[in-house]
């Protein structure tokens, strides 16, 4: 009896979430405790409403940045497809085209965008760090350019739904059940298809992925294409929250993205990486934001802290695959 318990046990996926993210979800306990009683205005339902609006920006972002790390890459360039997505919606409503229809259209911009990542770091071997960092610059002047550099208001009701609205019967924030779509979508993509387990191949060993037969730079380049999609998709909810596209959008998202999916376990190593590690990470970047603002430190200071806690996350990385190897 005693063995068929624990067997129930150690095949419950709850039991195993918990025990697989038992450090971050600790700090995350951690820094609400903390911070409930810091402050009187953290516990509030629309502060709590403002942050999960927040968190699922970044967890969209950091979703596709997770998909980027397992196969040892990186973008740097999600900030931009942010702002430049972002601004793309709401000129093509501006302009008569139906929501529906302009939200696709900021998708493909995205797509494209990743489309040249992939193709650029697959097929030249440059590293993904100089390709992105270059294109980031790029793709952040390109919405400039066609703002003149002023924010493009948008008065559309059914976009603001997008960003704002909440779900008829149970009052769900919108962007949330966005959010969980994603989530299940990536689960299914890493957990249950041969895609996902080859990228956890390529980003573990490239080279045995290679002569295993796996088609190294047509995964690399969807994985890219992934990234850039997620992160147009996140600069439309931006959009619509703001009621405008604004080409500054997205500036150093990157970073909280990155420091979303390192805190949730995914390693810079390649390789490794999980779904619901990334969204704990992001809700602890998102708690973080929101508390060091209620707390009134100043921006300069949160730098400093957010690169602490990047640091932090990649040593204690760096520690854990010392210790495998």
């Amino acid at each position: 009896m005693n063995k068929k318990n624990n067997s129930i046990i150690l095949n419950n996926p709850v039991a195993d979430f918990i025990q697989r993210n038992m450090g971050i979800l600790i700090g995350l306990v951690v820094l609400s405790v903390f911070l409930s009683f810091s402050t009187d205005t953290f516990l509030t339902s629309r502060n709590l409403i403002s942050v999960l609006r927040q968190i699922c920006v970044n967890s969209l972002i950091a979703l596709g940045m997770t998909f980027v790390l397992i196969i040892g890459g990186i973008d740097l360039t999600v900030g931009s497809v942010v702002g430049a997505c972002g601004v793309s919606v709401v000129i093509f409503i501006n302009r008569g085209i139906p929501v529906f229809m302009s939200i696709l259209l900021a998708i493909l911009i995205g797509a494209l965008i990743g489309l040249l990542n992939g193709v650029i770091i697959a097929y030249t071997g440059m590293p993904p760090f100089i390709v992105t960092l270059s294109l980031q610059q790029t793709i952040r002047g390109v919405a400039y350019i066609i703002t003149d550099g002023r924010s493009v208001a948008c008065k559309n009701k059914t976009f603001d739904v997008i960003g704002n609205g909440y779900t008829p019967l149970i009052q769900i924030p919108v962007p949330i059940l966005i959010v969980l779509a994603a989530i299940v979508a990536a689960s299914i993509i890493l957990y249950y298809m041969k895609f996902g387990r080859r990228m956890y191949a390529i980003g573990g060993n490239i080279n045995a992925a290679k002569f295993s037969g796996i088609k190294v730079k047509s995964i690399t380049i969807r994985v890219y294409v992934i990234s850039a999609m997620l992160a147009a998709l996140a600069g439309i909810i931006l959009a619509s929250r703001m009621y405008s596209g604004q080409p500054t959008a997205g500036n150093a998202y990157e970073s909280d993205a990155i420091a979303a999916a390192v805190l949730g376990g995914t390693s810079f190593m390649g390789g490794i990486g999980t779904v619901g590690g990334t969204i704990i990470g992001a809700m602890v970047i998102g708690f973080l934001n929101n508390g060091l603002n209620l707390l009134h430190v100043s921006s300069y200071a949160q730098m400093v802290i957010k690169g602490i806690v990047i640091i932090t996350a990649v040593g204690i990385d760096l520690l854990k695959k010392g210790k495998q190897q």
